[in-house]
């Protein structure tokens, strides 16, 4: 397996992950845990489809990667304000 395949293999698994715990009720979708699977588990993708030179799934999982962020950064924000 190559170090690209492995570094998309291993994002993929985080975002289904965080995806089958939030449809269990296990992972809400504000908590900082399921923001972060999800920020992690796209920006592996991201950077693997950048080695293989895919720029489709880089822009879709950079998006993704991002917005995750943001949530994130809202929800540090939020809890420092409480």
């Amino acid at each position: 397996m190559s170090f690209s395949t492995a570094i998309g293999t291993l994002g993929v698994t985080l975002l289904l992950g965080a995806f089958v715990l939030n449809l269990l009720g296990i992972l809400a979708a504000r908590a900082t845990s399921y923001q972060l699977l999800n920020a992690i588990g796209a920006g592996l993708p991201c950077y693997a489809s950048y080695l293989i030179g895919y720029a489709p799934f880089v822009i879709l999982e950079a998006t993704w990667c991002g917005v995750a962020l943001v949530a994130l950064l809202r929800s540090a924000n939020r809890k420092s304000i409480e």
